[in-house]
């Protein structure tokens, strides 16, 4: 009986064993998926700003690529998760998903190609770096992320977001500020496109962040991310081009002469092959991982976005753009710190079965 109860006890340690270390390699490719997003949606800021350089019109550049995303997703929806589809959508399923197909492609895209516009790439990456504190509120609100104050890692996950938040402002005003040497008495100069951009910006900062928190719980109900991305892309392709239809009733495709048609189909399937393949990991990472830590790895496309003005267009980081930087990666470390020590927390708990059944509660 001793026996038997000790070769028992060692098979639940060498599962135990087993599970952590597939739990750790897991967690490993998840940071080092969000971290290779940032890169990828650091230089999808420059190829928009570059391609409205042409003459490209934002509706124009949101309705090709987000149909090339369609395109290039919808053959491995079919092949790896027809099997999780659901046998019937509800009525609630289909709102939520027009819902955050118009929130994330149509309007999202719209406002952040026109904060690019007017502003610039380095802007644009780094203003969505005040989504963590949207979504981690908003999450909280819905019940989708857990706030205990008595516990030491909720006030570390806290304290983490609103240094990341804090140094965001901090890194985005220090470095959109110039001094104008030219004329003493004016240290700041204040340019209506660029505050008009940032205004921009900042609704579709709003819009994202209460569109991944839509998404989490969409992945409850749809546990499928990326039949979830390619069915968006369809739902926000014709939703945008009814817009565009109502805004101007003959709308032309190419604005410019300065881009041929067939170059045009060319960045639209490497842009919808990228971004499709981002929104997808950002999916499954989300299903696994949760809404917020997901939007903590944000300021990694702002310091990205910032290197590359600084290698290639000479410009310069002032003291306090490097300040805001380290506060954000604070921010951010802190963040992943509590939320790991959380997870130790539950797989000592034998309650850790449900926290599998429902990740984005963790």
């Amino acid at each position: 009986m001793k026996f038997l109860c000790v070769n028992f006890y060692r098979t639940l340690l060498n599962l135990q064993e087993e599970r952590m270390k597939k739990e750790s390699i897991e967690e490993m490719v998840i940071v080092a998926g969000l971290v290779m997003v940032q890169f990828v949606y650091a230089g999808n800021s420059l190829l928009m700003s570059y391609l409205m350089s042409l003459g490209l019109g934002p509706f124009t550049i949101v309705i090709f690529s987000t149909f090339a995303t369609f395109v290039i997703l919808s053959p491995f929806a079919i092949l790896f998760e027809r099997k999780q589809w659901p046998n019937e959508l509800s009525l609630r399923l289909i709102g939520k998903l027009v819902l955050i197909s118009f929130a994330g492609v149509t309007l999202f895209q719209s406002l952040f190609l026109e904060g690019i516009r007017l502003t610039s790439p380095a802007m644009a990456t780094a203003m969505p770096n005040l989504a963590p504190g949207l979504i981690f509120f908003i999450a909280w609100i819905v019940r989708l992320e857990k706030i205990d104050l008595k516990c030491v890692y909720s006030k570390v996950k806290i304290l983490g977001t609103l240094l990341c938040v804090f140094g965001a402002l901090t890194m985005s005003i220090m470095h959109s500020i110039k001094h104008n040497e030219e004329n003493n008495d004016s240290a700041f100069v204040f340019d209506r496109d660029r505050v008009v951009g940032c205004v921009y910006l900042l609704g579709a900062v709003f819009v994202l962040s209460t569109n991944v928190v839509l998404q989490a719980s969409t992945l409850v109900e749809f546990p499928a991310p990326i039949s979830l991305s390619a069915i968006t892309a369809l739902l926000g392709v014709l939703i945008t081009t009814v817009v565009l239809l109502l805004q101007d009733h003959k709308p032309k495709v190419l604005t410019s002469s300065l881009l041929s048609f067939g170059n045009l189909v060319g960045y639209s399937i490497l842009g919808g092959t990228v971004s499709g393949a981002c929104v997808s990991f950002n999916g499954w990472a989300m299903k696994k991982r949760g809404p917020v830590l997901v939007s903590m790895f944000s300021p990694f496309a702002t310091v990205i976005s910032v290197a590359h003005s600084v290698l290639t267009l000479g410009e310069t980081v002032s003291l306090g753009s490097v300040g805001g930087m380290v506060l954000m990666f604070i921010g951010l470390y802190l963040v992943l710190w509590a939320k790991g020590k959380e997870g130790l927390s539950q797989m000592e708990d034998f309650d850790s079965e449900f926290d599998a059944k429902k990740p984005l509660l963790s």
